[in-house]
C-alpha cells in the first residue's frame, strides 16, 4: 500500500508536471473510484490546477475557476494499489484505468487501480478541512512532545499505534517495521510502557526512514509507479521489512514475522527484544 513518501513522490510529480494546467475535460470509467456520484464529479472537476497538498497519505489538488471563485479540491487517496501518471492523451488505456482527467496541453492525468481500494473525491474547503483534522499531526512534522504525549495511556501494541492514522498521519506497515528496527523496539510493545528517551528515539526513527524514502521516491514491492510510470527506489534499503528469514544486517540473527490485527509485523528478536523495547539499554 502507499505509505506517504509514495505519496509525496505522487505529490511531487503532479506538482512539477500538471500545476499551473487547466482540466478541461473529466471522464470516469469505472464510479466505484469516485466518492460521491460520478457525474457530480465529472461536471466538478474542472479549473486551474494550483497548489497540491498532502496531509499522511492523502493529496489535495486545489481547483481554480476561471472566474475567480473559491477553490475547490480535488482528494486523492491511493488505497493500495491506486497509481497516477501524466501521460500525452494519444496513449492506449492500460487496464484498470477508471479516471482520466484531460488537461489542455495536450496530457491527461490517469487514474488506474487494480483492487479499486483508493477513491477520488470533489470537495469543498470546509470539507477538505473536515477530512484533514481527522488525521493526526503528519509524521515526518510531529515533536517529540507532540510524540510522548500521544503515546501515553495508549494500551494498544505500538506497531498498531504506529498505524492508526488518527494519532499520526502516513505511517504504514513497511515505515513501521523499519522505523521499529531502527529504534530498536519490539512491535508488540505496549505504546504506554515506551519511556521518553525510548520515544524519542522512535520519532526520530520515524521521520529519518520517511524522509530517506522520500529521496529514493518511495519503495515499490508489486503495483506502486510513480507519475512518470518509474518504481521508487527504496527497496534495497529495507532492513526488516518482507525479509523473515533473513539475517538481521546488525547482528546476524534471522529476521522474524508475525501478525498483529491482521497484518504482518517483521522485526529482529536480538535487536528488537522485549526488554530493550522498554526502554531499559536505549
Amino acid at each position: 500500500m502507499p505509505e506517504l513518501p509514495e505519496v509525496e513522490t505522487v505529490r511531487r510529480g503532479l506538482e512539477a508536471r500538471a500545476a499551473g494546467r487547466h482540466i478541461v475535460g473529466v471522464e470516469v470509467l469505472h464510479p466505484q473510484v469516485i466518492a460521491g456520484p460520478a457525474d457530480t464529479f465529472e461536471q466538478s472537476v474542472r479549473g486551474r490546477i494550483g497548489r497540491l497538498d498532502r496531509k499522511g497519505k492523502a493529496i489535495a489538488v486545489e481547483l481554480l475557476a476561471n472566474n475567480g471563485d473559491v477553490p475547490h479540491y480535488l482528494l486523492v487517496r491511493l488505497g493500495m494499489t491506486g497509481q497516477v501518471t501524466v501521460v500525452p492523451q494519444e496513449y492506449p488505456l492500460e487496464p484498470h484505468t477508471h479516471v482520466r482527467l484531460i488537461l489542455e496541453n495536450g496530457e491527461e492525468i490517469r487514474y488506474r487501480d487494480i483492487r479499486r481500494f483508493g477513491r477520488l473525491r470533489y470537495c469543498t474547503r470546509v470539507e477538505l478541512d473536515k477530512i484533514f483534522s481527522s488525521l493526526g499531526p503528519d509524521a515526518p512534522a510531529m515533536t517529540d512532545a507532540e510524540f510522548i504525549a500521544a503515546l501515553a495511556g495508549r494500551r494498544t501494541p505500538i506497531k498498531s499505534w504506529l498505524l492508526n492514522q488518527g494519532r499520526l498521519a502516513g505511517v504504514g506497515n513497511i515505515y513501521a517495521d523499519e522505523a521499529l528496527f531502527a529504534a530498536g523496539i519490539h512491535p508488540l510493545t505496549l505504546a504506554r510502557s515506551i519511556k521518553p528517551e525510548a520515544a524519542r528515539k522512535l520519532r526520530r526513527a520515524v521521520e529519518r526512514v520517511l524522509r530517506s524514502a522520500i529521496a529514493m521516491q518511495g519503495t515499490s514491492l508489486r503495483d506502486y509507479i510513480d507519475i512518470e510510470g518509474r518504481p521508487g527506489g527504496f527497496r534495497v534499503k529495507l532492513k526488516v521489512y518482507q525479509r523473515a528469514g533473513e539475517a538481521c544486517v546488525r547482528c546476524g540473527t534471522k529476521i522474524r514475522r508475525l501478525v498483529l490485527g491482521g497484518r504482518s509485523s517483521h522485526y529482529c528478536p536480538r535487536c528488537q527484544s522485549r526488554r530493550r523495547a522498554r526502554g531499559q539499554k536505549l
